[in-house]
């Protein structure tokens, strides 16, 4: 699975890339935990404290066509180094901004590692697709993302000790010490870009199926002539829109959905996971909220784990189209409120979104030879659907509540369905799995 064409072993080169997925993951489970704080430090409603999202998911636009323009002109390697320089320069903004103390510098800081995060997806996620074989792109990248499933546990984590921190007097500490991780990456990046810079990162060329590279000048070598990449763009926007949403209000949810918590599970090894509310019922609070997203990860790991592992055997399309519609479902129970039953539903929509973000990816760029790094940069652009939904979704959570909410990114979650199971139409192969025996 990690050989080329020519012999070469690629697994170091593998390792060393999946890395900069647990980076990400990182930084990603952070934010979702920062718009909490945010909310109650400065007071901000849940459409409010959006912003965070928006400023996150627009350095992602910002930078996706850069960093492909990059890795065409420059290779996998220069664009790597340049995006891991960007995400420190980020991290250390933290400093800097804690003392400012206003929102406009922490959504700065955040969306300067967005644009270096840009430079990293761009780059990285088409790039492992090419580190082997091509029967087993989809599967490669999925595993990939897995270290970006271990980040997105630890991020949480993280966010939980440092955004809700108290001190002895029970006050909250959490506007002081939010800098701390931030810069803690900001040096763990500026040591993996002193180890790409002397590693060796082959520019390796994707497969040319539909042969753009040779056609000849009169025929049509537009990315955009093809429906299974136009559509990738549309269904990434989409679930990225998803993805943000249920991540973003994850803690509110948890803080306010969840039935009244049982006395007796208030015990001293769950200290500070819950509360007492204004109600005199015992409710998850900010803490133990943020932890139980950190669980909410390990469905989302297992799935990305167990995931590589199906991708082998089944078509991705098909494995993408079945996720996608047990998410609907899963949505929906949300949406109507059944206590315990709706709770669960959002640790399973975790789990079958799992996959969806990195086979979306696969199936959009297949195919598509040296136009593939280009195609990405329009892949990673439509990230910017989750600065869009968490807005809306806020919107809706505010004039409503967060659970009737969950009718967005169910919406997003068809559409994704949708196109994994029509793939084979717009691309004109059977499937992944089977390229190269079925053909067209």
């Amino acid at each position: 699975m990690f050989v080329l064409s020519d012999g070469r072993n690629v697994i170091f080169t593998f390792i060393l890339v999946s890395s900069l997925f647990l980076l990400w993951g990182v930084c990603n489970g952070m934010i979702d935990v920062m718009d909490k704080h945010f909310q109650e430090e400065l007071h901000l409603n849940l459409a409010q404290s959006a912003w965070v999202q928006f400023a996150h998911y627009l350095g992602y636009f910002l930078m996706a066509l850069p960093a492909g323009w990059l890795a065409t002109k420059l290779g996998y390697k220069a664009g790597i180094i340049a995006g891991l320089l960007l995400v420190a320069v980020g991290g250390f903004w933290f400093i800097p901004a804690t003392h400012i103390a206003q929102f406009w510098a922490f959504l700065l800081g955040v969306c300067c590692i967005a644009a270096g995060l840009a430079f990293l997806e761009t780059i990285a996620n088409p790039y492992t697709t090419v580190l082997g074989h091509p029967h087993f792109a989809a599967t490669r990248i999925n595993l990939a993302q897995s270290c970006n499933g271990i980040g997105w546990i630890c991020g949480p984590i993280a966010g939980g000790l440092f955004f809700y921190s108290k001190d002895a007097a029970g006050n909250s500490t959490g506007s002081q010490t939010l800098w701390i991780p931030y810069a803690m990456i900001g040096v763990v990046v500026v040591i993996l870009a002193v180890i790409f810079y002397f590693a060796n990162v082959p520019d390796i060329k994707a497969e040319d199926d539909y042969h753009l590279d040779t056609a000849s000048p009169t025929a049509s070598r537009s990315i955009w002539s093809h429906s299974h990449f136009v559509l990738a763009v549309l269904a990434q926007f989409l679930y990225v829109a998803a993805q943000a949403g249920v991540f973003s209000f994850f803690i509110n949810y948890m803080t306010s959905q969840v039935p009244a918590i049982p006395a007796s599970w208030n015990t001293s090894m769950m200290q500070g996971w819950f509360e007492t509310g204004r109600d005199g019922v015992l409710h998850i609070s900010n803490q133990g909220a943020s932890y139980l997203a950190s669980v909410g990860f390990l469905f989302f790991l297992a799935g990305r784990f167990s995931g590589a592992a199906i991708l082998r055997k089944i078509e991705a399309h098909k494995v993408l189209g079945f996720y996608g519609v047990m998410n609907v479902l899963l949505a929906f129970l949300v949406f109507c409120k059944l206590g315990w039953l709706s709770v669960a539903g959002v640790f399973l929509i975790y789990f079958f979104m799992s996959i969806m973000f990195p086979t979306i990816f696969a199936l959009g760029i297949f195919g598509l030879g040296s136009r593939a790094k280009r195609a990405s940069s329009y892949i990673v652009m439509a990230i910017m659907g989750g600065a869009i939904l968490p807005k809306l979704m806020g919107a809706v959570a505010d004039h409503y509540d967060l659970s009737r909410s969950f009718l967005v990114p169910m919406v997003c979650f068809a559409f994704v369905a949708f196109y994994g199971y029509n793939w084979p139409r717009f691309s004109g192969f059977k499937g992944m799995v089977s390229v190269a025996n079925s053909g067209h």
